[in-house]
């Protein structure tokens, strides 16, 4: 899918519907996961879906050997998606390494191993599971904008982040939004599968979905520290995910089935090989171009047929909200030194030099920042550029960034 230079990115539906769909559930793509799938020896086990990308799709997962929740991201199995993997972990094992002590304000990479499947090698990462992104944070606002003193103390802890990636470790974002800067926690507290303490799915030998009359004897050891009543609500919500997962192991399985497992059964396009770090690159900056009307791309925020909070209790879920914050995705970084394409940024968050096709640096990051805080405070995007006859996007945002910026100055000398 590529992005015509001067036109829209004509391919975006199937990127902005509520899920990744089955196209590229086939060889050199996705890897079919099911709830209750278990990943490094048994280690890992799939709670639920937390979201997708171009490139990836992410798992709630149990860590058996530490207790606690993760976030599992697994990547399509094609080759210049496993370099991408690479690089991507590369920059993250740099971040982690740099902040043993976990003050940086930057997503921590726990783990990292390949796991084959049907459809080929997959590069799987694992993270620490945080919460809500701040567009959910906007949402809950119905768009009003966030109260300023809470703006004041997200700022700073993106800022933190930034000041750690640029001036420790000459690191560039490049894909600084609201989406992909995270709470550390949920922001309805009902919805963080953390407060249960326990896993709602066990696996199996067979790695189907374990069903409450199968694993009773195993929930007794797990839930004897809990009361009855606990007991009974972890088994509840156990049975219900069970039930609501039966339809997705049933397309699974036919999937895997009908899709060939040989490379010699699907033509050669299907799979690009060769693709250099530069496609690389724009192929994912182009399948990230925005979210904004897409209230279930990402699970986390938001799953179809939950209802939504009231309008009282949404102000009082925001009022008592933590507000410590962690810069994620790094799937498009970079450093200082070593650039992998001018193409960097989603639109409204570009900064003048990249959409003029200069050089940019670490100040790209905080062009992206300042959208975000004047976001967060109204509610609106500041640059939301629409096509014309005779203009393209990149034009309108152009004018409209050096307007922006006109108008600042002349307000200092007026």
């Amino acid at each position: 899918m590529a992005e015509d230079k001067n036109g829209d990115p004509s391919e975006l539906s199937d990127y902005t519907s509520e899920d990744e769909g089955t196209e590229d559930y086939r060889r050199g793509g996705y890897h079919a996961v099911r709830i209750g799938d278990t990943f490094k020896n048994g280690r890992y086990v799939v709670q639920s879906k937390l979201g997708w990308g171009h490139f990836s799709t992410v798992w709630l997962t149990w860590d058996t050997q530490t207790s606690h929740y993760v976030a599992l991201k697994v990547q399509k199995s094609a080759q210049h998606y496993t370099e991408a993997a690479m690089d991507e972990i590369k920059i993250l094992k740099q971040i982690a390494d740099g902040d043993p002590d976990d003050k940086k304000c930057v997503v921590k990479l726990l783990d990292h191993f390949k796991h084959s499947g049907p459809n080929g090698q997959h590069v799987c990462m694992v993270f620490e599971y945080l919460g809500d992104n701040l567009l959910t944070l906007i949402k809950y606002t119905d768009y009003r904008g966030v109260p300023l003193h809470m703006v004041k103390e997200i700022c700073y802890y993106i800022l933190v982040g930034l000041d750690y990636l640029h001036r420790e470790l000459s690191i560039i974002h490049t894909d600084l939004k609201p989406e992909n800067v995270l709470l550390l926690s949920k922001i309805d507290p009902s919805k963080d599968a953390r407060k249960s303490g326990v896993p709602l799915i066990l696996p199996t030998k067979t790695d189907k979905v374990v069903t409450e009359s199968s694993a009773s004897k195993d929930n007794k050891s797990l839930y004897g520290d809990l009361t009855k009543n606990q007991k009974k609500k972890v088994k509840k919500k156990a049975k219900k995910a069970a039930q609501g997962c039966a339809g997705t192991e049933a397309f699974d399985e036919s999937e895997a089935d009908s899709k060939p497992s040989s490379p010699d059964n699907f033509s050669v396009d299907t799979i690009p090989n060769g693709v250099s770090v530069e496609e690389r690159r724009i192929d994912s900056v182009v399948n990230n171009e925005s979210s904004r009307g897409n209230e279930v791309k990402n699970t986390s925020q938001g799953v179809k047929g939950h209802r939504r909070p009231s309008r009282g209790t949404r102000k009082n879920l925001l009022a008592a909200v933590d507000v410590q914050c962690k810069l994620v995705d790094f799937g498009n970084a970079c450093w200082t030194h070593k650039q992998f394409t001018n193409d960097i940024q989603t639109r409204q968050y570009r900064c003048p030099e990249v959409l003029l096709g200069s050089k940019y640096s670490t100040s790209a990051d905080l062009w992206s920042f300042a959208c975000i805080c004047f976001e967060l405070a109204t509610g609106d995007v500041l640059f939301d550029p629409h096509s014309g006859d005779n203009y393209d996007k990149d034009e309108v945002c152009l004018i409209l960034s050096v307007s922006h910026i006109l108008i600042f100055f002349l307000n200092q000398f007026i």
